[in-house]
């Protein structure tokens, strides 16, 4: 029997959202002469179930392609300035690799952020499989990105258990659309919601994985 644990990568694993509103603030500047929105108005607009993040951010009704230019080659640069694991992540890890537990990512962000960011913390090493938004045609709450996790580890429905960790509803719906469990990260961007299990810390997840699991 596998345990396969799929993690969301931004407020769950790592918090990036200094480094992102950064960027996008960087853009709203040069782009559209905007004054710079606060972390927390980004991370909520990140978050909301349902929003166009380009009229919140841009306040312009499609994403120009001069300012999705700017914005990646800014974050290309600062998406690994102030970026940390959340703590217990890497402890976390640990403790799931050494009960056999498999694991990867699944994010909405591009994969190239993702891989950069996540090299740079060194949690790379803990995950067969990262997958980004660019991989796939749709992105969470589609279960695409879950549905190439469980193909790629050869997951063999009735035998083994897998699990969707997220702080987000998108995390929690593509769970569900795939037919595997969800657990809600509680201690990341998002501090309410819901799941099959709700986490209040990293250090939970191996409970609920390696004991109830």
């Amino acid at each position: 029997m596998q345990r396969i644990a799929i993690f969301d990568m931004d407020g769950t694993l790592i918090d990036s959202g200094l480094d992102i509103t950064i960027s996008i603030n960087h853009v709203r500047a040069q782009c559209y002469a905007l004054e710079p929105l606060s972390v927390q108005a980004v991370v909520d607009a990140i978050n909301a179930p349902k929003r166009n993040l380009t009229e919140i951010f841009y306040e312009k009704s499609t994403y120009e392609q001069s300012a999705r230019d700017l914005f990646e080659e800014h974050y290309f640069g600062q998406c690994i300035q102030n970026v940390v694991a959340y703590d217990g992540i890497h402890e976390l890890l640990k403790l799931l690799e050494d009960h056999n537990v498999v694991m990867g990512v699944a994010t909405n962000a591009p994969s190239i952020f993702a891989k950069r960011m996540l090299n740079h913390l060194g949690l790379d090493p803990f995950f067969k499989l990262i997958i980004g938004a660019d991989n796939v045609e749709s992105p969470k709450p589609h279960p695409q990105m879950i549905h190439h996790h469980l193909g790629h580890y050869q997951y063999r429905s009735g035998t083994d258990n897998a699990w969707m960790i997220g702080d987000n509803s998108k995390d929690i719906e593509a769970a569900s659309r795939a037919g595997i469990q969800s657990i809600f990260a509680a201690w990341g961007f998002s501090a309410e919601g819901k799941g099959d299990y709700v986490a209040s810390t990293p250090e939970s997840i191996f409970n609920i994985i390696c004991e109830k699991g």
